[in-house]
């Protein structure tokens, strides 16, 4: 019988040790997402939906995911471009998701008091933006 008692308390101290080691991983993980730092523009603009007022007065729409990909629409609210989105040299910088595009960087200027900025391509176009509601 003392045999069997002692060859049963350690048995049953590992049954208690696993799920705790289980039960950490799922807590490490849930730290680690809630840690991961929110995607922002090259000027720290939030991702969201921005409109976009281009030189000649046309506006459109881009829509920046925290995912990294984005959307351009026309003023009728057609897709006219599919994009991901990434931070190069502390510039926005968006790639069509079209084969063999080249990425396409913005700088921008710090955004006023409403979130307004300037944005302008390494091309030299400078477009006004602005957060939607």
């Amino acid at each position: 019988m003392r045999k069997l008692i002692m060859l049963a308390a350690p048995l049953a101290l590992v049954a208690c040790a696993e799920p705790a080691a289980e039960e950490e991983a799922v807590i490490d993980e849930a730290l680690v997402e809630a840690e991961a730092p929110a995607m922002t523009t090259g000027n720290g603009s939030p991702a969201g939906t921005y409109s976009v007022t281009m030189a000649d007065g046309s506006i459109g729409t881009s829509m920046l995911n925290a995912d990294g990909t984005s959307q351009s629409m026309d003023a009728e609210g057609n897709v006219v471009q599919e994009s991901t989105w990434a931070i190069v040299d502390g510039k926005t910088c968006f790639t069509s998701i079209e084969e063999g595009s080249e990425p396409e960087c913005w700088t921008e200027s710090e955004p006023d008091e409403t979130g307004t900025f300037t944005a302008t391509s390494d091309d030299g176009e400078i477009v006004t933006v602005s957060p939607q509601a």
